[in-house]
């Protein structure tokens, strides 16, 4: 019996020891080891951090007319541990809102849930009629389009106003600023909030992004591509105006184009800025940089006679090629003027792998300094991978691809009399883009510029001559590749245009994409010239220049 007891008692002093051993250490974790993880803890049940942030800079044209603006939107939300009524909730949510719904039965602990942000005026109408005093509405910012025409490069920014592409997102940090955040403090005793200054951080405003774009302009030059694209059923257009002085774009559009106000069903393609994030096989265009490396090298003149060969389709070194019409002998500047492949081909020849070397200074196979995201370099093979058949291909714009805003630039350095320019689209008064170095002789300009006069006067691009004013300029046919081949029924058609009076100057460029069951015949001076035309006459009512 005694044993008995003792045994008894030994196991009672054995577990209330090792209860005492267990609190202690769990005191010691607590204490010591796990200070901090119950010290934020407990912080957090008494204080509130709350952040505000600035309303978003504007983005604006050149003369400073909005193109990205600030407006309020009601939300709708809930408080799912404080709803009253909730099988009226249930059903109006099944009825009207069955997302917000599912969302509500999967957090009902939640502190806060959104039902729809950013109402519509008729989802708005529901919830007052509702009369449903759970669904609260709060005032959210959010961004607001007024020129539709420039969605491809202003962007949009998402429902938390976040840029998702275009300027808005290139330049998120700088429009967004940073936010200003502050704690509240709870009273243990009244459960009152009151104000820290202590933890208090003063946010900065955004600042404004002003670009060199005329929303006049480019509004009038979109609807200039979209009467073409939709006379000629074509794919896709495009145009790009610049002024060659200083590299400023002024116009960038093109068509298909979307509502940045309306996106629920954007499609993806519609935001890409396609005159820089999409190359092509440009065509006889091209014809302009073969002739400026020649004539650079001393390897030919302008009134040297060139063997054309007098046929539509014929051969050169084996190789099969076409032009759009035959011709006997022309001179070299006539070869131009008139766009004869056989010519060119005959001159590139000549040039060999120098060609190679021209295109790179021009900036060919490389990104501009637009720094555009999703910019494409385009593609100039090096001579070590050239075929025979290269040169010939080259010189008249094929086996190389290259965006409109690279042709651009090297038309404004043309324009330019030799001095290379920059395009940009961000107007910085305080910091001016200098005008670059002397890239050609002035004498080569000279030469080049007397053909591409004389390409508009009496050559294939005779369309866009405009009476009182000069106008320099190039085609440029290009069968696509479709399929791994090369395609007679889907062309892209260039015109790539200078024009000017007294100290006025812009560079256009007109683009229009597979005009469907286009004939043989259709060729770039009855497509992208007439565009050309429209858009050099909404320049010179619009700039006053008489």
């Amino acid at each position: 019996m005694n044993s008995s007891y003792k045994f008894r008692s030994g196991l009672v002093f054995f577990f209330f020891s090792s209860l005492y051993v267990i609190i202690a250490c769990n005191l010691y974790l607590i204490q010591i080891k796990q200070r901090d993880f119950f010290s934020s803890l407990a912080q957090q049940q008494y204080t509130l951090t709350l952040t505000t942030h600035p309303p978003r800079a504007l983005i604006t044209d050149r003369n400073g007319a909005p193109l990205a603006i600030n407006k309020e939107s009601l939300s709708a939300f809930i408080e799912p541990k404080k709803i009253e009524q909730v099988a009226p909730l249930e059903r109006f949510l099944k009825k009207h809102f069955p997302g917000a719904l599912e969302r509500w039965y999967a957090h009902r602990d939640a502190a806060f849930l959104f039902i729809k942000r950013k109402l519509t005026p008729e989802q708005q109408e529901l919830i007052e009629q509702s009369e449903l005093t759970d669904i609260k509405l709060m005032k959210e910012p959010h961004r607001w389009y007024p020129i539709q025409a420039s969605g491809h490069v202003v962007g949009i920014t998402d429902i938390d106003n976040v840029g998702l592409f275009g300027i808005e997102a290139l330049y998120n940090d700088q429009l967004a600023g940073t936010p200003s955040t502050f704690t509240l403090q709870k009273d243990a005793r009244s459960g009152a909030f009151y104000f820290d200054k202590k933890t208090a951080k003063a946010g900065t405003e955004g600042s404004p992004v002003q670009l060199t774009i005329d929303s006049t302009l480019q509004f009038l030059v979109q609807e200039d591509v979209k009467d073409a694209v939709e006379h000629f059923q074509a794919k896709e257009g495009a145009v790009l105006v610049i002024n060659p002085k200083n590299g400023e774009i002024i116009v960038m559009t093109q068509y298909p184009s979307f509502d940045p106000n309306n996106t629920h069903t954007l499609e993806q393609e519609l935001t890409k800025n396609k005159a820089a994030t999409e190359s092509y096989e440009l065509g006889s265009v091209m014809k302009v940089f073969t002739a400026l490396a020649a004539l650079e090298e001393g390897l030919v003149t302008p009134d040297e006679i060139i063997d054309c060969q007098n046929v539509k389709t014929g051969y050169i070194d084996g190789f099969k090629i076409s032009t759009w019409k035959a011709h006997d002998k022309l001179s070299f500047s006539q070869v131009i003027e008139l766009s004869n492949n056989f010519g060119i081909a005959h001159v590139a020849k000549r040039l060999g792998p120098q060609l190679y070397d021209h295109y790179q200074r021009l900036g060919f196979g490389k990104k501009t300094a637009l720094n555009w995201p999703g910019e494409q370099t385009g593609f100039v093979n090096p001579p070590h991978k050239w075929s025979r058949q290269s040169i010939i291909s080259l010189s008249f714009g094929y086996e190389l691809s290259a965006t409109l805003v690279q042709l651009a630039q090297a038309f404004c350095m043309i324009a330019n009399n030799g001095v290379s320019v920059t395009p940009h689209i961000i107007l910085d008064a305080h910091n001016p883009h200098e005008i670059g170095q002397l890239m050609y002789k002035p004498e080569t300009i000279e030469t080049v510029r007397s053909m591409l006069e004389r390409t508009v006067s009496q050559g294939t691009a005779h369309r866009g001559a405009i009476k009182g004013y000069t106008v320099l300029g190039k085609t440029g046919t290009a069968n696509m590749v479709i399929d791994g081949q090369y395609s007679t029924k889907h062309n892209t058609y260039t015109f790539a245009g200078i024009i000017e009076k007294g100290n006025y100057q812009r560079v256009i460029v007109t683009f229009i994409k597979e005009v469907p069951n286009a004939k043989s015949t259709l060729y770039a001076s009855a497509v992208a010239v007439p565009l050309f035309e429209k858009v050099a006459e909404h320049l010179i009512l619009h700039d006053h220049i008489v």
